[in-house]
């Protein structure tokens, strides 16, 4: 049987519109008091799992997490397409980014959605407009505080265009470009992004004393953030995706018969997105990979994955990007199609629908609190 992707009320495509909400007096579903400026803190892979098993070391984050539930990540458990939800309010299936690595059907490739946009446009290729873009019209500013280096990259251009780019690629200037985003009189969403705790996990794994060390800044961090806040400014804490430590003896490399008619390999090794030749059956290769796999991953075709809505409502431009089989790791396992793949040293990493890597925080503080 394979797993639901909706088991929260609430996904990270619903925090933007409901912050939008109170920015202009309205309680929306999350029930988010009315404010006049509202922080939307992301610590780029932050489960809730983990955040949970580490409570001793985030003593901000600490306040909070008792009294506000998880969210769903939403699915592939992954940086583009979780931060596209989050700023356009809509699924993977609608806005297009459907995992890390996608293939791009005009010209029969597979491309890296964080840095291998060659030739695509990201004005059409993430096909909806931002939240950032539409509240505009509704005469709220937008600031995304983010590394200077993702200030000219597609991706940046494809999430969070609408939004001015303050540049912060440490805690002492992210927290300087805060205080000046809230320092205007205007109605203010701020996007704050955080990149260090992915970092700590993929090089070093949850368990490190580096992935500890990352955490504890982070929350010195946001009770800095904390203290910049006016009282009639909100802020909520939340996630891409949480993280799963893969060992060594954990790594699975698909076998020649596994890639028997797979022409292209998409997705990451926790979420295996494969494209087959022309002509060659789904249904043969998913059995395939079942028999081999069943113990390890859940493997579904891409029919029986949009209908188990795993990607949200499909629009029809986008199903060609969602690979023909899908192969999602449980437990601690990851997968790559060749044993020199330099994904393998990472020892943290995510994409599937594992609960440590969908359920993500959302942590309310000032006027949310």
């Amino acid at each position: 049987m394979l797993p639901a992707a909706k088991t929260h009320r609430f996904r990270l495509a619903d925090v933007l519109p409901n912050c939008l909400d109170a920015l202009t007096g309205t309680r929306g579903r999350m029930g988010l008091a009315p404010v006049e400026r509202v922080v939307v803190v992301v610590a780029d892979g932050l489960g809730h799992t983990a955040l949970g098993e580490h409570l001793g070391h985030a003593r901000t984050l600490a306040r909070r997490f008792a009294l506000d539930p998880a969210i769903g990540s939403g699915f592939p458990s992954t940086t583009v397409a979780a931060l596209a939800s989050l700023t356009t309010g809509r699924s993977a299936g609608q806005h297009g980014l459907v995992g890390y690595r996608v293939l791009d059907p005009a010209h029969d490739r597979v491309v890296n959605q964080l840095s291998g946009w060659e030739g695509i446009d990201p004005a059409r290729w993430q096909r909806v407009p931002t939240l950032f873009e539409r509240s505009a019209q509704d005469g709220v500013r937008s600031v995304a505080i983010a590394h200077p280096r993702y200030r000219d990259s597609e991706f940046t251009r494809a999430v969070l265009r609408g939004a001015e780019f303050a540049p912060g690629g440490d805690a002492e200037t992210r927290l300087s470009r805060l205080r000046d985003a809230l320092a205007a009189s205007d109605p203010t969403l701020v996007y704050y992004y955080v990149p260090d705790l992915d970092v700590a996990a993929h090089a070093h794994g949850l368990a490190s004393a580096q992935w500890v060390a990352a955490l504890e800044a982070f929350d010195a961090e946001l009770a800095g953030a904390l203290r910049v806040l006016g009282p009639r400014d909100g802020l909520v804490v939340t996630a891409d995706h949480g993280i799963v430590d893969v060992p060594e003896h954990a790594q699975r490399i698909a076998t020649p018969e596994l890639l028997d008619g797979v022409r292209h390999v998409a997705g990451e090794p926790r979420g295996l997105q494969l494209h087959l030749e022309s002509g060659v059956d789904p249904d043969e290769v998913a059995e395939r990979w079942r028999r081999s796999e069943e113990k390890r991953a859940w493997v579904a075709t891409r029919s029986e994955a949009v209908a188990a809505d795993w990607f949200g409502p499909v629009d029809p431009e986008v199903l060609p990007r969602i690979g023909e089989v899908l192969v999602l790791a449980r437990g601690a396992h990851a997968y790559y199609a060749d044993s020199d793949d330099r994904a393998r040293g990472m020892v943290g990493q995510h994409g599937s629908l594992t609960p440590a890597e969908t359920a993500v925080p959302l942590l309310r503080f000032g006027a949310f609190a």
